[in-house]
C-alpha cells in the first residue's frame, strides 16, 4: 500500500489513523498476499516431496540393477520399458530443459543442495505467513475498534435527538443492550 493512502512511516503502517475502508482493503490485500505465500508454501512442499523420491530412487541403484528392465515414463500416465545400463551414471535436469550427466553420488550431492536451498525457502516463507497473520490479526482488532466507535458515536448521536425533542429525560443513558434507561 503506497503512503498516498495510508498514514505510513517506512514499514510500519498507523492503524488508528486509517478509515474503516482503507482498513478492509489492507485486510484484503493482506489476505490475499497470505493465500499467494501459502500456495508457494505447498508447492515448495511438493518441490522436497520430489526431491527425496529422487534421492530414494537413486539409492536403489547399484552395479547390480545393470541390465534390468524397468519402466520409463514418457508422460505421466504413459510408460515404455526400458533397460538400465551403466546405473551410476545419470542424466539430471539442472534447469529448465538443461541436463547433465552425473554420478550416483554426484545427483545425491546436487539433490541435497536443492533440497536444502527448498528447506530454507520453506522456512522464510513460515516466517513470512507468520508476520502475515500477526498484521492480518492487528488489522481486524482495528476495524473492531473502528466499528466501536461508529456505533458509540451514531448511540450519542440518537441520544441527543431524543434529548433535543424531549423524549429522554437528562441523566438517560444506555443499558447493555444500547437501550436508553434512566440514570439516577
Amino acid at each position: 500500500m503506497n503512503s498516498s493512502t495510508a498514514p505510513a512511516t517506512g514499514n510500519t503502517i498507523n492503524l488508528d489513523a486509517m478509515s474503516l475502508d482503507q482498513l478492509q482493503q489492507l485486510s484484503q490485500e493482506q489476505e490475499s498476499r497470505l493465500q499467494a505465500l501459502t500456495q508457494r508454501y505447498a508447492q515448495l512442499r511438493a518441490a522436497a516431496a520430489r526431491l527425496h523420491a529422487s534421492q530414494n530412487a537413486i539409492s536403489e541403484l547399484s552395479p547390480n540393477t545393470d541390465g534390468k528392465t524397468v519402466m520409463v515414463p514418457l508422460t505421466e500416465s504413459v510408460y515404455v520399458p526400458g533397460t538400465l545400463k551403466d546405473p551410476d551414471q545419470l542424466l539430471v535436469e539442472i534447469g529448465t530443459g538443461f541436463y547433465v550427466e552425473k554420478t550416483s553420488k554426484q545427483t545425491n550431492d546436487f539433490l541435497a543442495r536443492k533440497l536444502k536451498l527448498v528447506d530454507a525457502n520453506s522456512e522464510n516463507i513460515t516466517v513470512a505467513v507468520q508476520t502475515l497473520q500477526s498484521n492480518l490479526s492487528s488489522i481486524q482488532q482495528a476495524m473492531q475498534g473502528k466499528l466501536l466507535e461508529i456505533r458509540a458515536r451514531q448511540q450519542g448521536q440518537r441520544l441527543r435527538q431524543q434529548a433535543e425533542g424531549g423524549d429522554v429525560v437528562a441523566g438517560a443513558g444506555l443499558d447493555a443492550n444500547n437501550n436508553v434507561e434512566q440514570v439516577a
